[in-house]
């Protein structure tokens, strides 16, 4: 990490375009809720802080991180939405479940970018330690919520730029 930028959340806020007319969907993990609620937090907060509407902002909370994948499809399909962010905590234990989990969750997110040709966001925290989440989800590292909300607003910008 690059120790002269320990915030990783820290953007030029000129540089991310108007949200006034995106709906964006937000799935969250109720699993390491601590966490994730801070990382909803940020990202509903960026998300009006660039003038997304609070009536674009759909929440839907699932079980835990592995959930993550289908209920953002979910959200795709049933709704007119520019862009999901999946937001979730996945914390090292002493069994390979972690590797199982955060692969499948990587992996999920990815092919819906592919299969929807939108925005799916990957706003999932993979650390070692409680300490390492609490860092990064509003604490000295920034806050993944923040960073999540800037790409998906950035990145629904340049859909839309390609599209002209």
């Amino acid at each position: 990490m690059d120790e002269k930028k320990t915030n990783l959340s820290d953007y030029i806020s000129s540089e991310v375009p108007d949200a006034s007319d995106m709906s964006i969907g937000i799935v969250v993990s109720e699993w390491n809720e601590e966490i994730t609620n801070a990382l909803l937090k940020g990202a509903i907060d960026t998300l009006k802080q660039h003038n997304c509407k609070e009536e674009n902002i759909l929440v839907k909370h699932v079980p835990g991180s592995f959930e993550l994948p289908l209920a953002a499809q979910w959200l795709m399909s049933h709704y007119e939405l520019d862009a999901v962010i999946c937001l979730g905590c996945i914390i090292q234990g002493e069994t390979r479940h972690f590797d199982f989990v955060a692969k499948g969750v990587t992996e999920g997110i990815m092919q819906l970018n592919l299969t929807y040709a939108r925005p799916v966001i990957f706003g999932v925290l993979t650390t070692d330690t409680q300490q390492q989440a609490r860092d990064r989800a509003g604490g000295k590292h920034g806050n993944k919520g923040v960073e999540a909300a800037v790409t998906a607003i950035k990145m629904i910008h340049v859909g839309a730029e390609i599209a002209e």
